[in-house]
């Protein structure tokens, strides 16, 4: 008979609380829960009763366990769980889910179709997975996880984990985690997260001498007063109110014979004996004697191998025949000491953690490192390439053999492995181990390891402790491995923004050989460098990015390293792109081939976002970025994938597709919100500002700005884009010409303050036709590749004909407009708007056709419910002599009270204008209307308002919402 209690004891509140939760997460909305407390303490069996509760329900439960023996394998509870339940199936038919299975590929190994995601390192997309598969899992009645043993597991899940638990409110899954209450990144998780309620954790305590009691009946399928006090009191004594000791305590009684059920019940037969404080492990002795020598071995292996083992290597190892592998594991398992790991096929599992921790406290130490030797010779013969989890664990069984070099070169790829897969916290702990354990190695290992652990520590931002492993370079003993070396701390820098630190590294990297470096290291720093002087803005840093690129790619070429040699096309592309934009096409093309050619499928991607990119701005071609982002898509690299819609999102607004542009904002916003990827947030509430200035929505404007500014971006390089493409517009279709020459000189101002790559903000096209218009000399025209850029191009264009008109050439002034007119033709907005600032020019200076570029202004700012410019090219038609009917509509716009008043829509304006404390002469200008008439208007509403003067009626208009 099995003792283990079948009832939960003591547990009524918290099973309370999550059986609600439970009930929310099938019919509303799911949570994450953390049941904390020591060892034993009934953990796992309260998470498992509502598991159960939850199974019979009809909602999905996913289970999995970190593990506290053997290497720490990045993901293990995660990849557990979810092939609990996905094992042998098909991702599900999920839209949102498509472009991350190559992602998730990499926890459920049965969806792998041959790509990699492009944001494999990246532990914000596998998080975003994660949530989204669970989400979809639980879409229609809800879906329970269950990750046990959290204190054991390794940092990439447990950021995961929290990642879940801060977004799993707007799901339909509830999650419990378990976890010991010992100091650790786990136990801070859980108590981060309940102080900022995103979670509900449960301190389970130990029981009370009657629930001790109701425990060990439960156990004895009994009624509580028929356990016998000897045993209660012993219980209680001993156990100290720990459930799982008290069941190893009763098993033991039982097994004795100390403990007898009969028709009269329990009694105790003999003197009762007590074996705490080492009951567990007595416990444990006793059942693994009862096996024989044959079973403690098999046991005993198994525990070197860690709390799950393969049956395959355990049988290796003890060389036991199949009929008496099977006899053995199943006494193990009649034994209630393993059970069947139902995760994995062929797989066991110690009922407890402690059961593998007190086997292997009977072990000596030569016995210990025998085993793990002869242990880890199975795995890699059964296992060549030891795939997955198995070289980590190859690496541990090294390590408790003693084999300190083999141990470390196996932590080195089990390293590097982890940093491929996106575990880049498991990367550096593996690969650190890995290079404390290879004093010993040869110099080329060493080096191998030390470089992979500098490239970790750069991935994760630890630049400061990758210098301090700087001093080892002297004892490799090779200085080209040293350039190599500190090549790695050049990016590790750069990757932490340490520009200066950088440079130091990259002039250390050529100090040791100097004119001795093969070319492939002289290329490798070049492109180090070369990427380097690309990030910050000014001609000098360009031009400099420039000609290390071209030494990189020559010298790539010649020697054949198509990855620098590619990185190097790529800088040459984007040095290109603000001089020359069909070189900036080739060297992008290059890229791109060369990527094609060598099956470089990250840079491929990148390279596609990067033409996408330039052919939108050249020519509004919108064609290739749509690829590109296919192409994110299929390879899972949604970061990529957010960067171009950010870029579509701003298209659409100058396309005027402005419910296009909502919508892929809103889409986007919903995904950057949770990865917190803080620049493309910028760009997107910049881009939402955008949206509703193109609208002359003012108050949507500022409110999107504000979200902007709270992101950080007053000082982001977006802060001219938020001027000169969201606000200089807003004001000039609220016919505020001179607020938006305010603006646009502020653009310029940033630019000189901190220049940017941004090159559609106004300084190199809108610019020139306020100059124009304006009357001022002309400056000196900017470089061709950006005022050629299709949205510059426009307004340049128009500049240019105001000019020629101006001087007397209305042919040339003719042709100007033509092709201006033909490059607005994508930007309905900027179009109109750009032919009605010039059409007053135009009327007199004698040239284009100004009256029909008014009235198809003024119907499509009509139908836009732009009142103001409308108005003012109805304004201006009146001044050229053409009759001109007056627009009726806009009243809903009108306060109500307002409206109840009779308040018209012309006066109305006025009102608003009137609150900017402006003058009559002001107002007419601003609504192309007579000063006489806004007198009038004036008159009209003050009689309306009941006011008096118009002191009071400014003051009125300023506290009336516009």
């Amino acid at each position: 008979m099995g003792i283990r209690s079948t009832r939960l004891i003591g547990r009524d509140r918290e099973l309370g609380a999550l059986s609600q939760a439970l009930e929310k997460a099938r019919t509303d909305h799911g949570g994450a829960f953390f049941l904390v407390g020591e060892g034993g303490i009934g953990k796992s069996r309260l998470a498992a009763d509502v598991a159960a509760r939850a199974l019979a329900t009809g909602l999905p439960v996913l289970r999995g366990r970190a593990s506290s023996i053997g290497p720490m394998v990045p993901f293990r509870p995660l990849a557990e769980a979810l092939l609990s339940h996905f094992r042998g199936g098909h991702p599900p038919a999920a839209p949102e889910l498509d472009p991350l299975v190559p992602v998730l590929a990499r926890l459920v190994p049965d969806w792998y179709r041959g790509d990699r995601p492009h944001d494999n390192g990246n532990l914000l997309v596998l998080a975003e997975a994660v949530f989204r598969l669970l989400s979809v899992a639980g879409r229609e009645s809800g879906c329970l996880i269950v990750l046990e043993d959290l204190h054991n597991a390794d940092a990439e899940t447990l950021f995961i984990v929290e990642y879940l638990v801060d977004n799993l409110a707007s799901s339909r899954v509830m999650l419990i985690g378990t976890l010991r209450n010992e100091p650790g990144e786990a136990l801070r998780l859980a108590t981060a997260a309940a102080q900022r309620s995103a979670s509900h954790t449960f301190e389970l305590t130990r029981l009370d001498a009657a629930s001790t009691r109701e425990f060990a009946a439960a156990c004895l399928e009994t009624e509580p007063a028929a356990v016998p006090a000897a045993v209660a009191n012993l219980l209680w004594q001993n156990s100290e109110g720990v459930p799982f000791v008290v069941e190893e305590l009763l098993h033991g009684m039982v097994s004795d014979g100390l403990l007898v059920g009969g028709a009269n019940g329990w009694q105790v037969v003999g003197e009762l004996q007590a074996r705490v404080p080492e009951a567990l492990i007595s416990s444990i002795a006793a059942r693994v004697d009862a096996l024989g020598a044959d079973g403690e071995t098999l046991l005993s292996v198994a525990a070197v191998l860690g709390r799950r083992f393969p049956l395959s290597v355990v049988q290796a190892v003890t060389d036991m025949d199949d009929r008496m592998l099977h006899n053995h594991i199943s006494a193990s398992v009649a034994a209630h000491l393993v059970t069947t790991d139902e995760t994995t096929p062929g797989w066991y599992a110690f009922r407890h953690p402690l059961t593998a921790e007190a086997l292997l406290a009977r072990l000596v130490p030569s016995t210990k490192a025998n085993l793990a030797r002869r242990a880890a010779d199975a795995v890699e013969l059964l296992h060549p390439g030891l795939p997955g989890e198995l070289c980590a664990l190859a690496a541990a069984l090294r390590l408790t053999a003693l084999d300190h070099p083999g141990a470390g070169r196996l932590f080195a790829e089990a390293g590097r492995r982890a940093l491929a897969g996106g575990a880049a916290d498991s990367a550096v702990t593996m690969l650190t181990r890995a290079v404390d354990l290879m004093a010993t190695a040869s110099p080329d290992d060493r080096a191998d390891a030390l470089e992979s652990l500098l490239h970790a520590l750069g991935q994760t931002g630890q630049f400061d402790r990758a210098v301090g492993f700087s001093a080892r370079f002297a004892e490799i003993g090779r200085l080209e491995r040293a350039v190599d070396l500190h090549v790695q701390l050049a990016w590790a820098a750069y990757i932490g923004g340490r520009h200066d630190e950088c440079l130091n590294q990259i002039e250390q990297a050529r100090a040791p050989l100097g004119g001795e470096m093969t070319e492939e290291q002289k290329a490798g720093l070049d492109a180090v460098e070369a990427t380097l002087w690309l990030d910050i803005p000014g001609p000098a840093h360009t031009e400099r990015a420039r000609q290390l690129a071209e030494q990189a790619w020559q010298v790539a070429e010649r020697v054949g390293v198509p990855f620098v040699s590619c990185q190097a096309l790529q800088v040459l592309g984007m040095v290109a792109l603000e001089t020359d934009l069909a070189e900036a096409e080739r060297y992008l093309q290059l890229a791109r081939r060369l990527a094609e050619r060598h099956q470089l499928t990250h840079l491929r991607t990148q390279v596609l976002v990067r033409l996408g990119g330039h052919r939108m701005l050249a020519e509004g071609d919108v064609r290739t970025f749509d690829l590109a982002r296919a192409e994110a898509q299929r390879t899972g690299a949604i970061t990529l994938t957010c960067a171009v819609d950010a870029s579509r999102a701003v298209h659409a607004v100058m396309r005027g597709e402005f419910a296009q542009a909502d919508r892929i904002l809103d889409e986007n916003l919903a995904v950057l919100g949770r990865l917190r990827l803080v620049a493309l947030l910028q760009y997107t509430h910049m881009t939402r500002a955008m949206v509703a200035a193109h609208q002359a929505d003012r108050p949507r404007m500022e409110a999107a700005l504000d979200d902007f500014r709270a992101e950080g971006g007053n000082s982001a390089q977006e802060m001219v884009l938020s001027v000169g493409l969201a606000q200089v517009f807003c004001s000039l279709l609220e016919e505020d010409a001179e607020r938006a020459r305010r603006e646009l000189a502020q653009v310029l101002a940033l630019e000189e303050r901190q220049p940017s790559r941004f090159h559609l903000a106004g300084q190199h096209g809108l610019r020139l036709l306020f100059e124009a218009l304006d009357g001022t000399a002309p400056p000196e025209r900017p470089p061709a590749a950006v005022s050629g850029m299709r949205w510059n191009r426009q307004f340049v264009l128009l500049g240019d004909a105001v000019r020629h008109g101006r001087a007397g050439s209305p042919e040339l002034a003719d042709e100007a407009v033509a092709a201006a007119i033909e490059a607005a033709s994508p930007f309905p907005v900027s179009r109109h708007l750009g032919l009605r600032m010039v059409a007053e020019s135009a009327a007199a200076d004698g040239w284009g056709d100004p009256v029909t570029w008014l009235k198809e202004a003024e119907e499509y700012f009509h139908q836009a419910d732009v009142t103001a410019v409308a108005s003012a090219c109805r304004g201006l038609l009146r001044k050229t002599g053409v009759a001109v009917g007056q627009r009726r509509t806009g009243s809903d716009r009108l306060p109500a009270g307002l409206r109840s008043a009779g308040v018209t829509v012309r006066e109305y304006e006025v009102l608003q204008l009137l609150a900017d404390n402006m003058g009559n002469k002001d107002i007419a200008r601003r609504l192309h209307i007579s000063p006489r008439t806004v007198e009038k208007h004036v008159a009209s509403l003050m009689a309306k308002s009941n006011l008096q003067n118009r002191s009071a009626l400014t003051e009125y208009a300023r506290n009336t919402p516009h």
